[in-house]
């Protein structure tokens, strides 16, 4: 398992990871990008964009970076960036198939990603990623999947990603929506030849949505390992959009309310890896403060109250614009 590396890095910021699906393209769900990113959004520009966190995030401790073929060139940008590091070996690079990117570049596109899990996507999205990542690819995803997927269904696929994993790629899938919890127990049970398929599992989990959490237990029971996307829920719990709570606790803790969002998921037992979703460098040196947060019975049972149902939080997310 590449996860491994990271149970030997000693940097208390090594089980926070860069995502990279705000920097990766010009539109994305998450607020406050109009002051984060401007409106100069060109691809060069954004590559170096990229570039610049992805320095900041390894010089800070952070080795997991994420992208995805759907997060427009996100896979090219952190290719780019493994060129001129060549000397790097303590990191774990992963990304995801299953969604195709439709937007072209542009923000206000009618569509801007399409969901497929079929084999066809498959082997067009992984030749895509081989040619851009390479042997640097440690973990590859399924994008999103929930009960209804066929990808849970699907003995081909299984195959195919089986092959993949005899390589050495590790195979994992992240899940959404408001039925996270069955998605991750029917992909538990997947198995090829007898032996498990996926050793890890991405899903959102976060201060408002939190209804995946008993699954994730499971799951890290099972021996896979635990990734944990959105937990500043796309910006919602992120200053100045937080709630009066998660902003109560971050004055008495002397940092933003995104760390505390952060250091909620960091203190799980289960919790193995924290993606930041920074689009700029201030955005993630904040972000990683949450390593270094201790919160107190008292705050953590006014922080409980924020949680949200989760047909709730999900229809409140599905109506977030691509800015």
């Amino acid at each position: 398992m590449p996860f491994a590396r990271l149970a030997t890095a000693t940097t208390p910021t090594s089980h926070l990871g860069l995502g990279l699906a705000a920097v990766g393209r010009p539109g994305y769900i998450n607020l406050g990008r109009e002051k984060d990113l401007g409106e100069h959004r060109t691809v060069e520009t954004l590559r170096t964009r990229t570039h610049e966190l992805l320095d900041a995030a390894y010089a800070q401790g952070v080795r997991y970076f994420d992208a995805a073929r759907s997060y427009g060139r996100s896979e090219e940008f952190l290719a780019d960036w493994l060129k001129t590091h060549p000397d790097l070996d303590d990191i774990v690079v992963g990304s995801k198939w299953g969604y195709t990117y439709t937007a072209d570049w542009t923000t206000d596109a009618e569509k801007h990603e399409v969901k497929d899990h079929s084999v066809q996507t498959y082997d067009r999205q992984r030749a895509e990623t081989a040619e851009l990542l390479g042997a640097h690819l440690d973990l590859y995803q399924i994008h999103s999947v929930t009960p209804d997927s066929p990808a849970l269904t699907d003995k081909q696929l299984h195959a195919k990603l089986a092959e993949l994993a005899a390589t050495g790629v590790t195979i994992g899938f992240s899940t959404s929506g408001p039925a996270q919890a069955d998605a991750i127990r029917a992909a538990l049970t997947v198995t090829v030849d007898g032996e498990p398929l996926f050793r890890t599992v991405q899903s959102t989990f976060n201060a408002l949505e939190t209804s995946a959490g008993p699954a994730l237990t499971e799951a890290h029971d099972a021996g896979l390992t635990v990734i944990v996307k959105e937990g500043m829920a796309n910006g919602r719990l992120a200053d100045p959009y937080a709630p009066a709570a998660l902003k109560a606790v971050a004055e008495e803790t002397n940092t933003g309310s995104d760390a505390i969002a952060l250091a909620l998921i960091l203190r799980e037992p289960w919790a193995g890896v924290a993606l930041s979703d920074a689009a700029t460098a201030a955005q993630l040196a904040s972000n990683l403060h949450a390593a270094a947060v201790d919160l107190n019975d008292d705050q953590l049972s006014r922080l409980a109250t924020l949680a949200e149902e989760p047909r709730t939080y999900w229809d409140k997310r599905g109506r977030l614009p691509w800015h």
